[in-house]
């Protein structure tokens, strides 16, 4: 069997990266959802706003442990292609941009997790809309972008910046650019 290919998706929020996760799981791919939405409202359910204002590094710590189960789960799949909504890179470069401490296990997890392909999904001001989880302002979501980006880079990874338009074409330049327009192949 060939080696899964694991494929992010990132950028800053509202994007349109879920969307366009949605589309390609439409498609017939493997995706792995984002997960900070369901970490947040399970801190809600403890009586936490939001955490990741309040408790930045617990909510950290989730998330990158998280995203590292995402991370190797994916890698266990038999179909050659996987998408990720979001990788460990970007807790770091959510910590970057909150300003706060993490542990050395935080940059170790992202030397271990080497994605095959990032794609970076631009700010775009004509589609963000803020809501309960999504907390930010279209320039802090800017400003998010550009750590995200560094994060990345920092880490040995080179994005690709997916181009704005329809949801079906950033689903196809995606798949355009990963070589094939089939589910499981690569």
């Amino acid at each position: 069997m060939a080696q899964t290919h694991k494929i992010v998706l990132t950028g800053g929020p509202g994007t349109g990266k879920t969307t366009v996760m949605h589309e390609l799981e439409h498609r017939g791919y493997n995706c792995f959802s984002e997960i900070s939405r369901q970490v947040i409202l399970e801190a809600r359910t403890l009586g936490i706003d939001q955490l990741f204002l309040n408790d930045p590094l617990l909510f950290s710590q989730k998330l990158i442990q998280s995203r590292q189960r995402q991370y190797n789960e994916a890698g266990k799949q038999a179909a050659e292609k996987v998408f990720l909504d979001r990788g460990v890179h970007d807790v770091i470069a959510y910590m970057h941009y909150a300003e706060a401490d993490y542990p050395p296990s935080f940059a170790e997890t992202c030397r271990q997790c080497r994605y095959d392909t990032v794609f970076l999904f631009p700010p775009w001001e004509a589609i963000y809309v803020s809501d309960n989880e999504r907390y930010e302002d279209f320039g802090q979501a800017r400003a998010i972008h550009n750590f995200i980006k560094s994060a990345y880079i920092a880490y040995g990874h080179h994005p690709v910046e997916v181009p704005t338009g329809t949801v079906k074409d950033r689903a196809d330049f995606i798949l355009h650019t990963c070589g094939n327009h089939s589910p499981g192949m690569m």
